[in-house]
């Protein structure tokens, strides 16, 4: 058997999971640099195999943000896709196409996009590389040879930094998109090393926006996990 939590701890656990969600509309205010340096530094505790911590990541504010923002729509108005870690349409099973459609209703049904109006999706997609206006991102990179075993620790680091940001009342969006200029990334940032994995947009959230009160279902447990013994 083993130690056991604290109901008080536990609930705090669960509190903490739940309150974090994907944020798309931010406010424009910085988060202070001593709450940044506490949120990376707690993310540092991450785990990762034979605690090897194959990330690199990088942080951008301020005039460097506004300068990557623009390059990143400039690379996607060009279609210069670069992308590190290969990504097609293929990789989803017909279950998780059923997930992805029901929140696609959703999300764009809260912002006022009808399901056929594809040129207002694209649109949004190409303004969601200015990071849906949050003042931070951070790009994660993985070291090594960047295969998806340490891949798979840099998620493991990735849900830690998530969760670390939402214990400091800070709100955040993991975005995929972000991840499909890889060499804009580098080039404006000067990065030298690491496959980009996933840029994650973050900063405080405007509670006003539509948007930011979009809910997502998560599958039964029974559909997901199975209990041998």
């Amino acid at each position: 058997m083993g130690p056991s939590i604290p109901t008080e701890l536990s609930g705090c656990a669960e509190k903490l999971i739940r309150a974090r969600r994907a944020t798309r509309a931010f406010r424009p205010d910085a988060v202070p640099e001593d709450t940044l340096r506490a949120v990376f530094s707690l993310a540092g505790a991450a785990p990762s195999n034979s605690n090897a911590q194959p990330w690199q990541v990088e942080v951008v504010s301020g005039a460097k943000r506004a300068r990557l923002a623009d390059a990143l729509q400039a690379a996607h108005a060009a279609q210069r896709t670069s992308i590190d870690v290969p990504y097609s349409e293929d990789i989803y099973t017909s279950v998780h196409q059923e997930r992805r459609a029901a929140f696609g209703a959703e999300l764009y049904g809260a912002l006022g996009i009808a399901p056929g109006d594809h040129a207002a999706r694209a649109a949004y997609d190409a303004e969601s590389l200015r990071f849906y206006g949050a003042p931070h991102a951070a790009f994660l990179f993985v070291t090594g040879d960047g295969g998806p075993r340490l891949a798979a620790d840099v998620g493991a680091y990735m849900q830690t930094l998530l969760l670390a940001l939402t214990a400091y009342g800070v709100a955040s969006c993991p975005q995929g998109l972000l991840s499909f200029y890889a060499d804009t990334v580098r080039a404006e940032l000067g990065v030298t090393e690491g496959k980009l994995l996933v840029g994650i947009s973050f900063g405080y959230a405007d509670e006003a926006a539509p948007v930011n009160r979009v809910t997502t279902e998560r599958a039964a447990l029974e559909t997901l996990a199975t209990f041998h013994g």
